[in-house]
Protein backbone atom coordinates (compact mmCIF):
# COMPACT_ATOMS: atom_id res chain seq x y z
CA UNK A 1 0.00 0.00 0.00
CA UNK A 2 2.85 2.34 0.86
CA UNK A 3 5.50 3.45 -1.37
CA UNK A 4 9.05 2.14 -0.97
CA UNK A 5 10.50 5.25 -0.86
CA UNK A 6 8.52 5.55 2.87
CA UNK A 7 10.35 2.30 3.95
CA UNK A 8 12.51 3.63 6.70
CA UNK A 9 13.53 1.74 9.74
CA UNK A 10 11.76 3.96 12.56
CA UNK A 11 12.47 1.46 15.63
CA UNK A 12 13.65 3.43 18.44
CA UNK A 13 17.11 3.08 18.71
CA UNK A 14 18.99 2.32 22.59
CA UNK A 15 19.89 6.18 22.92
CA UNK A 16 16.17 7.41 22.27
CA UNK A 17 14.81 4.76 24.54
CA UNK A 18 17.11 5.94 27.30
CA UNK A 19 16.09 9.52 26.72
CA UNK A 20 12.69 8.55 26.76
CA UNK A 21 13.08 6.50 30.28
CA UNK A 22 14.96 9.55 31.57
CA UNK A 23 11.96 11.63 30.65
CA UNK A 24 9.78 10.03 32.14
CA UNK A 25 11.16 9.39 35.22
CA UNK A 26 10.84 13.16 35.79
CA UNK A 27 14.83 13.76 36.78
CA UNK A 28 15.89 17.18 35.56
CA UNK A 29 18.25 16.86 32.29
CA UNK A 30 20.92 19.59 31.61
CA UNK A 31 20.95 19.74 27.27
CA UNK A 32 23.65 19.59 25.51
CA UNK A 33 21.76 19.11 22.58
CA UNK A 34 19.75 22.55 22.69
CA UNK A 35 18.83 23.47 18.75
CA UNK A 36 15.95 25.35 19.26
CA UNK A 37 16.79 29.43 20.13
CA UNK A 38 12.95 30.07 21.07
CA UNK A 39 13.62 28.34 24.20
CA UNK A 40 16.94 29.39 25.25
CA UNK A 41 16.34 32.59 27.25
CA UNK A 42 16.99 35.04 24.34
CA UNK A 43 14.95 38.25 24.33
CA UNK A 44 13.24 39.11 20.68
CA UNK A 45 11.54 41.95 19.69
CA UNK A 46 8.13 40.61 20.50
CA UNK A 47 5.83 43.52 19.63
CA UNK A 48 7.86 44.13 16.70
CA UNK A 49 7.53 40.96 15.50
CA UNK A 50 4.36 40.45 16.20
CA UNK A 51 3.37 43.85 14.18
CA UNK A 52 4.79 42.50 11.27
CA UNK A 53 2.84 39.76 11.23
CA UNK A 54 -0.16 42.40 10.24
CA UNK A 55 0.62 44.43 7.66
CA UNK A 56 -2.54 45.51 5.92
CA UNK A 57 -1.49 43.54 2.31
CA UNK A 58 -1.13 40.26 4.42
CA UNK A 59 -5.01 39.98 3.34
CA UNK A 60 -4.59 39.83 -0.22
CA UNK A 61 -3.99 37.13 -2.44
CA UNK A 62 -0.42 37.70 -4.90
CA UNK A 63 0.16 34.13 -6.25
CA UNK A 64 3.72 35.51 -7.20
CA UNK A 65 5.55 32.19 -7.92
CA UNK A 66 8.84 32.98 -7.01
CA UNK A 67 7.26 35.50 -3.91
CA UNK A 68 6.20 38.65 -3.51
CA UNK A 69 8.63 41.25 -4.99
CA UNK A 70 9.03 43.34 -2.12
CA UNK A 71 10.22 40.27 -0.07
CA UNK A 72 12.72 39.19 -2.44
CA UNK A 73 13.95 42.61 -2.36
CA UNK A 74 14.41 42.91 1.51
CA UNK A 75 16.41 39.27 0.76
CA UNK A 76 18.54 40.97 -1.97
CA UNK A 77 18.83 44.09 0.73
CA UNK A 78 20.12 41.10 3.16
CA UNK A 79 23.15 40.14 0.76
CA UNK A 80 23.81 43.60 -0.26
CA UNK A 81 24.76 44.05 3.71
CA UNK A 82 27.27 41.30 2.91
CA UNK A 83 28.78 42.86 0.29
CA UNK A 84 26.79 40.47 -2.36
CA UNK A 85 25.07 42.03 -5.06
CA UNK A 86 22.02 39.78 -6.30
CA UNK A 87 18.68 40.62 -8.16
CA UNK A 88 15.78 39.64 -6.76
CA UNK A 89 15.31 38.02 -9.86
CA UNK A 90 17.53 35.42 -8.89
CA UNK A 91 15.49 34.70 -5.85
CA UNK A 92 12.59 31.87 -5.18
CA UNK A 93 11.14 31.61 -1.32
CA UNK A 94 10.29 28.77 -0.10
CA UNK A 95 8.90 27.69 3.43
CA UNK A 96 11.76 26.32 4.57
CA UNK A 97 15.11 25.21 3.53
CA UNK A 98 14.01 21.79 3.60
CA UNK A 99 11.08 22.85 0.51
CA UNK A 100 14.15 24.52 -0.91
CA UNK A 101 16.41 21.16 -1.27
CA UNK A 102 12.98 19.70 -2.59
CA UNK A 103 13.37 22.18 -5.34
CA UNK A 104 16.62 21.91 -6.05
CA UNK A 105 16.20 18.12 -6.39
CA UNK A 106 13.29 18.11 -8.12
CA UNK A 107 15.25 20.71 -10.83
CA UNK A 108 18.80 18.60 -10.98
CA UNK A 109 17.66 14.60 -10.63
CA UNK A 110 15.90 12.35 -11.93
CA UNK A 111 14.81 9.21 -10.41
CA UNK A 112 18.03 7.36 -9.07
CA UNK A 113 20.38 10.17 -9.52
CA UNK A 114 22.96 10.51 -7.49
CA UNK A 115 24.10 14.00 -5.09
CA UNK A 116 27.51 14.71 -3.78
CA UNK A 117 26.98 15.09 0.09
CA UNK A 118 29.45 16.22 2.25
CA UNK A 119 30.33 13.85 5.70
CA UNK A 120 30.28 14.65 8.65
CA UNK A 121 26.96 16.36 8.72
CA UNK A 122 23.68 16.51 9.62
CA UNK A 123 21.30 13.81 9.10
CA UNK A 124 18.39 15.32 7.42
CA UNK A 125 19.79 15.36 4.18
CA UNK A 126 19.09 11.29 4.00
CA UNK A 127 15.33 11.57 4.34
CA UNK A 128 15.10 14.53 2.08
CA UNK A 129 16.92 13.00 -0.47
CA UNK A 130 14.29 9.81 -0.05
CA UNK A 131 11.25 11.62 -0.60
CA UNK A 132 12.82 13.14 -4.18
CA UNK A 133 14.04 9.23 -5.52
CA UNK A 134 17.53 10.95 -4.72
CA UNK A 135 20.42 8.54 -3.64
CA UNK A 136 22.81 10.69 -1.93
CA UNK A 137 26.72 9.76 -1.82
CA UNK A 138 29.24 10.79 0.61
CA UNK A 139 32.32 12.88 0.38
CA UNK A 140 34.79 13.16 2.92
CA UNK A 141 35.40 16.11 5.28
CA UNK A 142 39.32 15.49 6.77
CA UNK A 143 40.45 17.12 10.05
CA UNK A 144 43.99 18.06 10.08
CA UNK A 145 44.23 20.98 12.48
CA UNK A 146 41.13 22.38 11.11
CA UNK A 147 38.08 20.53 8.76
CA UNK A 148 38.64 20.76 4.77
CA UNK A 149 37.40 18.75 1.37
CA UNK A 150 39.28 15.80 0.91
CA UNK A 151 39.11 16.48 -3.00
CA UNK A 152 39.98 12.76 -3.90
CA UNK A 153 37.27 10.73 -1.86
CA UNK A 154 35.08 13.78 -3.86
CA UNK A 155 36.65 12.72 -7.27
CA UNK A 156 35.66 8.76 -6.44
CA UNK A 157 32.24 9.68 -5.64
CA UNK A 158 31.56 10.88 -8.94
CA UNK A 159 29.85 9.05 -11.31
CA UNK A 160 27.74 8.98 -14.22
CA UNK A 161 24.73 9.81 -12.65
CA UNK A 162 26.26 12.67 -10.15
CA UNK A 163 23.81 16.02 -10.99
CA UNK A 164 25.66 17.96 -8.00
CA UNK A 165 27.42 19.08 -5.21
CA UNK A 166 26.27 19.89 -2.02
CA UNK A 167 27.81 22.30 0.07
CA UNK A 168 27.32 22.97 4.01
CA UNK A 169 28.61 26.69 4.46
CA UNK A 170 29.49 26.74 7.22
CA UNK A 171 28.90 22.97 7.92
CA UNK A 172 27.37 21.43 10.65
CA UNK A 173 28.38 20.07 13.13
CA UNK A 174 32.05 20.84 12.37
CA UNK A 175 31.71 24.18 11.80
CA UNK A 176 33.85 24.03 8.80
CA UNK A 177 33.77 27.08 6.07
CA UNK A 178 34.46 26.39 2.52
CA UNK A 179 37.81 28.10 1.40
CA UNK A 180 37.91 30.33 -1.42
CA UNK A 181 40.75 27.51 -2.92
CA UNK A 182 38.34 24.60 -1.67
CA UNK A 183 35.50 26.93 -3.96
CA UNK A 184 38.02 27.44 -7.24
CA UNK A 185 38.32 23.69 -7.10
CA UNK A 186 34.51 22.72 -6.27
CA UNK A 187 33.90 24.88 -9.61
CA UNK A 188 36.62 23.13 -11.48
CA UNK A 189 35.12 20.03 -10.92
CA UNK A 190 31.53 21.34 -11.64
CA UNK A 191 32.69 22.48 -15.09
CA UNK A 192 34.25 19.15 -15.33
CA UNK A 193 31.86 17.01 -14.82
CA UNK A 194 29.02 19.21 -15.58
CA UNK A 195 27.22 19.56 -11.89
CA UNK A 196 25.60 22.38 -10.04
CA UNK A 197 26.51 23.62 -6.68
CA UNK A 198 23.57 23.67 -3.85
CA UNK A 199 24.98 25.77 -0.56
CA UNK A 200 23.52 25.76 2.51
CA UNK A 201 24.05 29.13 4.62
CA UNK A 202 21.96 28.85 7.12
CA UNK A 203 24.56 29.61 10.01
CA UNK A 204 26.70 32.09 7.77
CA UNK A 205 26.14 34.75 10.25
CA UNK A 206 27.47 32.63 12.97
CA UNK A 207 31.36 33.07 12.36
CA UNK A 208 34.02 31.93 14.80
CA UNK A 209 37.95 31.62 14.54
CA UNK A 210 40.04 29.39 17.02
CA UNK A 211 38.55 29.99 20.48
CA UNK A 212 36.91 33.24 19.56
CA UNK A 213 33.80 35.31 17.47
CA UNK A 214 35.26 37.26 14.42
CA UNK A 215 33.63 40.05 12.98
CA UNK A 216 35.28 38.92 9.63
CA UNK A 217 32.84 36.92 7.20
CA UNK A 218 33.58 34.64 4.51
CA UNK A 219 31.98 35.22 1.22
CA UNK A 220 28.42 33.60 0.20
CA UNK A 221 27.67 31.41 -1.96
CA UNK A 222 25.69 33.85 -3.86
CA UNK A 223 28.50 35.86 -4.78
CA UNK A 224 29.67 32.43 -7.18
CA UNK A 225 29.74 32.89 -11.20
CA UNK A 226 32.02 29.63 -11.71
CA UNK A 227 29.63 27.47 -11.88
CA UNK A 228 26.03 26.77 -11.34
CA UNK A 229 24.87 27.41 -7.91
CA UNK A 230 22.02 27.19 -5.77
CA UNK A 231 22.18 29.49 -1.84
CA UNK A 232 19.73 28.18 0.62
CA UNK A 233 18.96 30.15 3.61
CA UNK A 234 15.88 31.35 5.39
CA UNK A 235 14.83 33.11 8.66
CA UNK A 236 15.03 30.12 11.12
CA UNK A 237 18.78 30.97 11.92
CA UNK A 238 19.23 34.17 10.66
CA UNK A 239 16.91 35.62 12.89
CA UNK A 240 16.38 32.75 15.43
CA UNK A 241 12.58 32.48 14.48
CA UNK A 242 12.34 28.53 12.91
CA UNK A 243 8.82 28.81 13.60
CA UNK A 244 8.04 31.39 11.11
CA UNK A 245 8.40 29.70 7.88
CA UNK A 246 10.25 31.55 5.34
CA UNK A 247 13.37 30.47 3.41
CA UNK A 248 15.09 31.05 -0.19
CA UNK A 249 17.15 29.74 -3.32
CA UNK A 250 19.34 32.23 -4.91
CA UNK A 251 20.57 31.24 -8.08
CA UNK A 252 23.97 32.39 -9.52
CA UNK A 253 26.31 31.38 -11.83
CA UNK A 254 26.67 31.55 -15.74
CA UNK A 255 24.20 33.62 -17.30
CA UNK A 256 22.45 31.14 -19.78
CA UNK A 257 22.33 28.19 -17.15
CA UNK A 258 21.04 30.68 -14.50
CA UNK A 259 18.02 31.89 -16.63
CA UNK A 260 17.74 27.99 -17.90
CA UNK A 261 17.51 27.29 -14.19
CA UNK A 262 15.19 29.85 -12.81
CA UNK A 263 12.46 28.91 -16.35
CA UNK A 264 12.14 25.95 -14.59
CA UNK A 265 12.23 26.83 -10.93
CA UNK A 266 9.44 29.45 -11.52
CA UNK A 267 7.58 26.57 -12.93
CA UNK A 268 8.42 24.33 -9.63
CA UNK A 269 7.43 27.30 -7.40
CA UNK A 270 4.08 28.27 -9.16
CA UNK A 271 3.02 24.65 -8.45
CA UNK A 272 3.23 25.17 -4.71
CA UNK A 273 2.86 28.30 -3.96
CA UNK A 274 4.03 27.74 -0.54
CA UNK A 275 4.89 31.00 1.35
CA UNK A 276 1.56 32.34 2.83
CA UNK A 277 1.36 36.19 2.50
CA UNK A 278 1.18 37.38 6.05
CA UNK A 279 5.46 36.13 6.35
CA UNK A 280 5.81 37.48 3.50
CA UNK A 281 5.04 41.09 3.79
CA UNK A 282 6.87 40.55 7.11
CA UNK A 283 10.27 39.85 6.04
CA UNK A 284 11.75 43.24 5.40
CA UNK A 285 10.72 43.89 9.04
CA UNK A 286 11.75 40.65 10.25
CA UNK A 287 15.28 40.81 8.87
CA UNK A 288 15.40 43.73 11.03
CA UNK A 289 15.53 42.20 13.88
CA UNK A 290 18.35 40.26 12.73
CA UNK A 291 21.55 41.85 14.77
CA UNK A 292 20.25 41.86 18.26
CA UNK A 293 19.13 38.38 18.47
CA UNK A 294 22.32 37.55 16.73
CA UNK A 295 24.47 39.66 19.07
CA UNK A 296 23.28 37.45 21.76
CA UNK A 297 23.77 34.22 20.00
CA UNK A 298 26.92 35.50 19.69
CA UNK A 299 27.69 36.49 23.22
CA UNK A 300 26.12 32.56 24.40
CA UNK A 301 28.26 31.49 21.84
CA UNK A 302 31.44 33.36 23.00
CA UNK A 303 30.43 32.51 26.57
CA UNK A 304 29.84 28.91 26.42
CA UNK A 305 33.33 28.22 24.13
CA UNK A 306 35.41 30.16 26.59
CA UNK A 307 33.90 28.25 29.58
CA UNK A 308 34.37 24.87 27.58
CA UNK A 309 38.30 26.06 26.66
CA UNK A 310 39.29 26.63 30.66
CA UNK A 311 36.91 23.28 31.34
CA UNK A 312 38.92 21.07 29.05
CA UNK A 313 42.14 22.83 29.70
CA UNK A 314 41.75 20.22 33.29
CA UNK A 315 40.74 17.76 31.79
CA UNK A 316 42.43 14.26 31.41
CA UNK A 317 42.24 13.38 27.50
CA UNK A 318 39.19 15.17 26.26
CA UNK A 319 40.36 17.81 23.72
CA UNK A 320 38.07 19.90 21.48
CA UNK A 321 38.37 20.34 17.27
CA UNK A 322 38.98 23.73 16.10
CA UNK A 323 35.88 25.58 14.48
CA UNK A 324 35.31 28.28 11.91
CA UNK A 325 31.47 29.00 13.14
CA UNK A 326 27.91 27.96 14.12
CA UNK A 327 26.71 26.83 17.46
CA UNK A 328 28.18 23.52 18.12
CA UNK A 329 31.43 22.24 19.36
CA UNK A 330 32.91 18.62 18.44
CA UNK A 331 34.68 16.69 21.40
CA UNK A 332 37.16 14.38 20.55
CA UNK A 333 37.02 11.55 23.23
CA UNK A 334 38.92 8.39 24.03
CA UNK A 335 37.56 5.55 22.19
CA UNK A 336 36.56 3.22 24.83
CA UNK A 337 33.53 2.22 24.15
CA UNK A 338 30.71 3.58 21.28
CA UNK A 339 29.60 7.08 21.14
CA UNK A 340 26.06 5.61 21.71
CA UNK A 341 27.26 3.92 24.86
CA UNK A 342 28.80 6.93 25.81
CA UNK A 343 26.32 9.74 25.39
CA UNK A 344 23.41 6.64 27.27
CA UNK A 345 26.28 6.76 30.43
CA UNK A 346 26.18 10.58 30.34
CA UNK A 347 22.27 10.66 30.33
CA UNK A 348 21.36 7.54 32.70
CA UNK A 349 24.50 8.60 34.99
CA UNK A 350 24.85 12.44 34.73
CA UNK A 351 21.56 13.27 33.61
CA UNK A 352 23.01 14.82 31.12
CA UNK A 353 21.92 15.13 26.86
CA UNK A 354 24.66 15.13 24.68
CA UNK A 355 24.69 13.94 20.68
CA UNK A 356 27.17 11.00 19.98
CA UNK A 357 28.95 11.55 17.03
CA UNK A 358 27.03 8.63 15.04
CA UNK A 359 24.34 10.96 14.41
CA UNK A 360 26.48 13.41 12.24
CA UNK A 361 28.09 10.25 10.81
CA UNK A 362 31.65 10.78 12.03
CA UNK A 363 34.64 8.29 11.61
CA UNK A 364 34.74 5.87 13.90
CA UNK A 365 34.22 6.45 17.80
CA UNK A 366 35.46 9.00 20.26
CA UNK A 367 33.39 11.78 19.14
CA UNK A 368 30.71 14.21 21.31
CA UNK A 369 28.38 17.29 19.82
CA UNK A 370 27.66 19.86 22.31
CA UNK A 371 25.11 22.49 21.65
CA UNK A 372 27.62 25.88 22.30
CA UNK A 373 24.07 28.06 22.66
CA UNK A 374 22.41 26.35 25.68
CA UNK A 375 21.68 28.19 28.72
CA UNK A 376 25.36 29.13 30.34
CA UNK A 377 24.45 27.51 34.04
CA UNK A 378 23.13 24.49 32.18
CA UNK A 379 26.26 24.24 29.63
CA UNK A 380 28.93 24.80 32.44
CA UNK A 381 27.17 22.32 34.82
CA UNK A 382 26.88 20.17 31.79
CA UNK A 383 30.22 20.17 30.55
CA UNK A 384 31.55 19.52 33.92
CA UNK A 385 29.48 16.53 34.52
CA UNK A 386 30.57 15.12 30.93
CA UNK A 387 34.60 15.96 31.51
CA UNK A 388 34.53 14.36 35.55
CA UNK A 389 32.71 10.92 33.78
CA UNK A 390 34.82 10.91 30.71
CA UNK A 391 37.76 11.71 33.21
CA UNK A 392 36.39 8.46 35.68
CA UNK A 393 36.59 5.78 32.64
CA UNK A 394 40.76 6.41 31.70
Amino acid sequence: MFASRTNWNLSVNRYSLALEQARRSGRTLLDLTASNPTTIGLCYEGERILRALQHPRALEYEPASKGILAAREAVAGYYAAQGTEISPEQIILTVSTSEAYSYCFRLLCDPGDEVLVPSPSYPLFEFLADLQDVKLVPYELVYDHGWQIEFESLRRAISGRSRAIMVVHPNNPTGHFTRAWELERLNTFCREYELALVADEVFLDYGLTGGGLTEERPLSFAANNGALTFTLSGLSKICALPQIKVAWIAASGPAELVRAALERLDVIADTYLSPNAPVQWAITELLGTREGIQRQLRERTRHNLTELDAQLAKAKMTTRLTLDAGWYAVLRTPSTRSDEDTAIALLEQDSVLIHPGHFFDFPGTGYLVASLIAPEEDFREGIGRVLRSLDAVL
